[in-house]
């Protein structure tokens, strides 16, 4: 089992390396036993253990049969709200649903007030706690799903009233790079640790795939604003980023279709993720097919779609996510796209 976790790392490593031979990867979504996550609240803490430890075994129990390039690992599953928080933010945990950061400012002015806090932080802090104990439980080489990374302006937006942050881009553009540069701040600390202590090889929150180097996160706020204030306020950040841990690869959910000239623009951008109708989707294999790989969501139903897999550009390079409801729909998922891609 090793032997054949180690070869889909390097896969994955292979297909996030635009000089190699293209390919795609394939990752199956099937759950027999269908158990929904503990929601991540403080109080939850040795639930939430425990429960990652049964998704892990899950997983390994279906590697035995399953040959999709997922990779099992452990995860500190976390809403968005950890970093704000750590800044001071009230968060609400509405009964059974994921928690969410209130706003801590409203004016420009209130920047200066913010103190970057440290790893000691009480929701960081936790984090720690839980990935130390996952790595005690399910073995010292485990990969681990970081939690859930947002830009340091996506964070900043949490922080200062959304609304007035993006006029503060207008009225006060340096108080908006003060905040964002804190936040950038706290969480190259927080990474530096975390890669430090658990290695830089991970699984990213979201998507769940596989990073042999560099940081992963989650880009939403781009979809309100210009391509001018992107490259502006967001650019920055996320060159540094990548710059400093190796390459990145970003989720956006938003609808980002006027920023992927500047997407573009960010270094080392190993892989993409946009949340888009099929439309937007087959016009961004055209843009990025040769720039870096992606991993798309957007409507293709069951079962395999060939007439998505037929219209990618040459040199596109996807990995496909397949829902299954029984081991023989996973089995059969796995060998089309197989015989499809040449993989």
């Amino acid at each position: 089992m090793d032997k054949r976790f180690e070869q889909r790392r390097q896969r994955w490593a292979r297909f996030m390396d635009m000089r190699a031979p293209h390919s795609h990867m394939v990752l199956v979504r099937f759950d027999e036993d269908g158990q929904d996550s503990v929601k991540p609240y403080p109080e939850k803490k040795q639930e939430r253990i425990d429960w990652a430890m049964r998704r892990y075994e899950r997983q390994l129990e279906r590697a035995e049969w399953l040959d999709d390039d997922s990779i099992p690992h452990v995860w500190v599953f976390t809403g968005t709200e950890i970093f704000a928080e750590s800044f001071g933010c009230n968060v609400h945990r509405p009964e059974g649903d994921m928690p969410f950061a209130l706003p801590l400012i409203h004016e420009g002015a209130d920047v200066s007030k913010i103190k970057v806090p440290d790893l000691a932080a009480p929701p960081i802090a936790l984090l720690f706690e839980m990935a130390d104990e996952l790595k005690k439980r399910a073995g010292s080489d485990v990969l681990i799903q970081t939690p859930d990374v947002q830009s340091p302006m996506d964070i900043a937006a949490l922080i200062w009233e959304k609304s007035r942050f993006f006029m503060g881009m207008f009225e006060c553009p340096e108080a908006v790079k003060e905040l964002a540069e804190k936040v950038r701040q706290f969480l190259t600390a927080f990474l530096d640790e975390w890669f430090g202590r658990y290695g830089k090889s991970h699984i990213a929150h979201w998507p769940d795939y596989y990073m042999e180097q560099g940081m992963t996160l989650s880009e939403d706020e781009v979809g309100a604003v210009s391509a001018d204030a992107f490259e502006e306020f967001f650019l920055p950040e996320l060159a540094f980023l990548s710059n400093r841990y190796g390459g990145i690869g970003i989720h956006c959910c938003a609808n980002s279709r006027h920023q992927w000239d500047g997407f573009k623009k960010i270094p080392n951008l190993k892989l993409l993720n946009l949340n888009q109708p099929i439309e937007t989707i087959m016009e961004a294999y055209e843009f990025f097919g040769s720039h870096c790989a992606m991993m798309n969501h957007h409507q293709m139903g069951n079962p395999i779609p060939e007439h998505v897999m037929d219209k990618l550009p040459a040199g596109a390079r996807q990995a496909f996510e397949f829902p299954a409801a029984t081991k023989d729909e996973a089995l059969l998922a796995v060998e089309k796209v197989r015989q499809l891609s040449g993989n």
